[in-house]
């Protein structure tokens, strides 16, 4: 696995031995900047559920200003943490559960312009609800959010959806809540 394109493009990427954790394919992730494109520019990027980190990644290489990642598991937030040592870059990492992270970040008045959703795939339809109550308080005014999700069973976010792509079983879904 690999940074895909920008400034890191070619760098490996480690991903933690958890079975559980399944990264973002090469194409998938390169398919999701190339439909953003200069909207990753100077963007202030949330990585939930992050696992490898390798989309967050993939927007610092592409001119984001700054990321955060966060995932429950340690062994996703050391990968993380190696991946970012590998690339040379900066950004705040935190083991957190998602929602609560959501919570806390909406009560500091922390606003981010993309956020990046790759939840486990097995609660996509549990944790929808709840997503879509607590994005919108890290939301900058012209963010985005994209979703990645099994295209059988996608995340249901209610928010307004901008584009809908699939790639064999993996469904992107990004949305603009504007």
């Amino acid at each position: 696995m690999r940074i895909v394109g920008g400034k890191y493009a070619g760098r490996d990427l480690t991903s933690p031995s958890d079975f559980r954790v399944r990264p973002t394919a090469e194409h998938v992730r390169a398919g999701i900047l190339n439909a953003l494109g200069a909207e990753v520019r100077d963007a202030r990027v949330l990585d939930l559920f992050a696992g490898t980190g390798a989309l967050g990644l993939e927007a610092l290489s592409r001119g984001a200003a700054e990321a955060t990642f966060v995932d429950s598991s340690a062994a996703s937030v050391a990968a993380v943490r190696a991946n970012l040592e590998t690339v040379g870059g900066e950004a705040e990492v935190r083991r957190a559960d998602a929602l609560r992270f959501l919570r806390a970040a909406a009560g500091e008045t922390r606003h981010y312009d993309l956020v990046l959703l790759d939840p486990p795939y097995r609660l996509a339809e549990r944790l929808g609800r709840e997503l879509s109550e607590a994005l919108p308080g890290v939301l900058a005014p012209a963010a985005l959010v994209v979703c990645e999700s099994d295209r059988r069973a996608p995340l249901p976010l209610d928010l307004p959806l901008r584009d809908e792509r699939r790639y064999g079983d993996t469904l992107i879904r990004i949305h603009d809540p504007r």
